[in-house]
């Protein structure tokens, strides 16, 4: 995107990665930064989740940040051992009722991956157990080795697996099924309004003038519209989020409310 960015405006674009804290480093250093259009944020799911699952944040991402658009919104995948004999969302459900307790799925403390997982729970009434991993690769490894039994990671880091067999993909999580793997079904058809998927997307600090966020706005628009690049994204199993800033703002503020309540099911919580 920085890249696309780069040549659509005529401006270098400089990805600077700032790790640590789930993200909220990086946020926090954009929240402080000048206004003046110099410094964006790549927002994720994370900065809808981070609000319930940190206690203590030094901002308030909806207050101090002004969206511009969504770029992706990109399903994760529900797997099992090909040798399990579960076929469907219909039979997980099946077994997870008849045996609670006894399937597994791991992932990393409060990530989208956990949260899937816990939704899903909370929505089909179900008791699949998370056991936490530092390595969401490690907890797709143990899957594909039998030592866990379920998976409900991102679609781009599975769909490899699930096309060289190694995995054996039960749904999709976003509310319509994925172009990528269009004979799966989405959750959605066995558990109605259940959707998970991760998003990513654009935001700058708050007071940021309106004439730079539209302008980046229109933008990333164009770029997403453009044929390579939605094809490009589509290929790891993403569609196009392009949204206005309003809309983008909206759907960052549902998300939050929205992934409070499974954090809360859940009993997640990071200190």
């Amino acid at each position: 995107m920085g890249q696309w960015l780069a040549e659509r405006l005529g401006q270098p674009f400089v990805v600077e990665n700032r790790p640590g804290a789930g993200s909220n480093l990086g946020t926090e250093m954009v929240v402080r930064a000048p206004a003046d259009g110099y410094t964006l944020l790549y927002t994720t799911t994370a900065n809808a989740t981070n609000a319930t699952l940190y206690e203590h944040l030094n901002f308030n991402f909806i207050r101090d940040i002004a969206p511009i658009s969504g770029v992706i919104r990109v399903p994760n995948l529900v797997t099992v051992n090909p040798s399990l004999p579960i076929s469907s969302i219909p039979q997980l459900i099946e077994v997870a009722k008849a045996k609670p307790g006894t399937l597994n799925f791991g992932a990393a403390n409060g990530g989208t991956v956990q949260l899937s997982g816990e939704l899903f729970k909370m929505m089909s009434g179900v008791n699949i157990v998370h056991v936490p991993y530092r390595s969401q690769a490690q907890a797709t490894t143990d899957v594909m080795a039998g030592r866990m039994q379920v998976s409900f990671d991102v679609m781009p880091t599975t769909i490899g697996f699930v096309r060289d067999g190694k995995l054996r993909a039960l749904g999709v999580t976003t509310a319509a099924r994925s172009p990528a793997l269009p004979d799966v079904p989405a959750v959605a058809e066995f558990v109605p309004g259940y959707e998970a998927s991760s998003w990513h997307g654009i935001c700058a600090p708050k007071n940021t003038p309106r004439e730079i966020v539209d302008l980046v706005g229109t933008a990333i628009k164009a770029i997403l519209q453009e044929p390579q690049n939605k094809a490009r994204l589509e290929q790891i199993g993403g569609t196009p989020l392009p949204l206005s800033p309003a809309e983008f703002a909206e759907f960052i503020s549902a998300e939050t409310d929205k992934w409070a309540k499974v954090i809360k099911f859940a009993g997640a919580k990071i200190d």
